[in-house]
């Protein structure tokens, strides 16, 4: 079985929280210990507690072994923007390493840990290097989340083959029906399925406040097995 996983996006706002939930209910269902992993999240809220991100908090309350905020999220930015430029308005610099010690504490306590990306995949932590510069670091195979509407095929075909150019395994793709009126929806998923190169591993379908459903039964987890 793959024991660490990440959820990569073809944009921001495509769904990747809502795949990351129904991959984490999909996995524990089966019988396995999950944690999710939130490394960076950008437009974080105040709180009694200190700074939260929701879907940061959808991922903790998602998986089925306990962790602290902090270590399900451990860069909690405050600007609603890019994670580089939410980073230096917050006076903070993104270590990897601290990234990937929080990674090996939770591979230490879950059977299965799910690291949720943040925007697209070459999202910009800082001037120098990008959040994908660290899953290349951490040789972690990848799913990637296409939301489906007008030109995602573009991005979802570019978007693949980024990924293994950078010498990564792309495991699987999910399709997210974030647009419930697209035309030529079936279309669009016998395009995707013969261009990405990798399995579908479901299709969830628009449905109203979807990050707080429980949407596992659509995902095929076999190949993750």
């Amino acid at each position: 079985m793959i024991k660490t996983l990440f959820i990569a996006g073809t944009d921001t706002e495509v769904g990747k929280t809502v795949v990351s939930k129904a991959m984490l209910s999909a996995v524990g269902a089966n019988g396995y210990s999950t944690i999710g992993y939130k490394p960076v999240a950008a437009g974080c809220e105040k709180t009694d507690q200190g700074w939260r991100n929701s879907d940061a908090l959808h991922l903790q309350q998602a998986a089925n072994v306990e962790s602290d905020y902090d270590h399900v999220n451990p860069y909690a930015l405050s600007l609603p923007a890019s994670p580089h430029i939410a980073a230096q308005a917050d006076g903070v610099d993104i270590d990897f390493d601290t990234l990937s010690s929080v990674l090996e504490q939770h591979k230490q306590n879950a059977d299965f840990v799910l690291v949720e990306g943040a925007g697209g995949w070459h999202v910009p932590v800082s001037k120098q290097a990008s959040l994908s510069t660290w899953v290349k670091k951490e040789r972690l195979p990848v799913v990637l989340v296409v939301g489906i509407k007008l030109g995602c095929l573009n991005h979802a075909i570019l978007t693949a083959e980024a990924i293994k150019a950078d010498g990564l395994e792309l495991v699987g793709w999910v399709a997210n029906r974030i647009n419930p009126g697209v035309e030529h929806y079936a279309e669009i998923i016998a395009m995707l399925e013969d261009k990405m190169g990798a399995p579908k591993l479901g299709e969830i379908p628009y449905v109203p406040h979807c990050k707080k459903r429980d949407n596992g039964k659509f995902i095929n987890v076999e190949a993750l097995f």
